[in-house]
């Protein structure tokens, strides 16, 4: 089944305290904590050996996409995944997705034949993978706690915390030795509505000061990781001219 998104995301970077006080006030206004079973999130993303994808995206460009697959629950306990193409066009964000046998998907992916449930984003994540071309690059997991109301459907709202990332095991059924990307008393606040906030949430990120920020996981990562690592392997390469 596939489903597609064209939404505004904006994120804010909260402490424990404004992150409770988000949670008490969206309790009162009516939402619930969405039950997973886990809150495990783990998602691969595809980019090229160079790193293209992520560093044209740290531009901040007009138009940019990315290419990742997504799974639920503790690593080693998922069935089924996500192959999701995402794009970002003046602001607005357009995802779309497929769910795929976890397995499937990440072999499909690698060798270019992923199966025909996969539908028309199967077909255009493997485009992609041919274009570029890309591979499996990085592996960003996290908790994730959502929170939804049924009288404002339109408003997703989800706090993450525990971010970390692994350039090797690129495999979701495996936990690697990953690196932090939060503290433990950090919590990303990200709001997905189909255009500005409601007055209310306006207000309620007015009165708990929260700050916006722009922020990727996997962008946080190469600046974090991988881009001193490369310089480093760069630099010893050049030592040893």
């Amino acid at each position: 089944m596939e489903e597609s998104f064209a939404r505004v995301e904006i994120k804010y970077m909260l402490d424990l305290k404004q992150a409770s006080q988000m949670e008490q006030a969206l309790t009162e206004r009516g939402f619930y904590r969405m039950d997973f079973g886990s809150p495990a999130v783990q998602s691969l993303y595809y980019d090229t050996v160079d790193y293209r994808l992520i560093r044209d995206s740290l531009e901040r460009p007009m138009y940019k996409e990315k290419l990742r697959l997504r799974a639920y629950g503790v690593p080693g306990t998922q069935k089924v995944s996500f192959v999701e193409v995402k794009k970002k066009y003046d602001g607005v964000v357009y995802k779309r997705r497929v769910a795929v046998p976890l397995q499937a998907a990440y072999e499909g992916l690698n060798t270019g034949e992923l199966p025909p449930e996969a539908g028309q984003v199967g077909r255009e994540a493997l485009w992609m993978v041919k274009r570029y071309p890309l591979i499996p690059r990085a592996v960003i997991a996290y908790d994730r706690d959502a929170w939804f109301s049924k009288l404002e459907p339109d408003v997703r709202i989800t706090f993450d915390r525990n971010l970390t990332y692994r350039g090797d095991e690129l495999e979701l059924t495996k936990s690697g030795n990953n690196l932090p990307l939060s503290t433990p008393d950090q919590r990303l606040l990200e709001i997905k509505t189909g255009g500005v906030h409601p007055l209310w949430l306006a207000k309620l990120l007015w009165d708990i000061q929260a700050k916006r920020i722009h922020f990727s996981k996997y962008g946080s990562a190469y600046l974090q990781y991988i881009r001193p690592a490369l310089a480093q392997e760069h630099k010893e390469a050049i030592a040893h001219v």
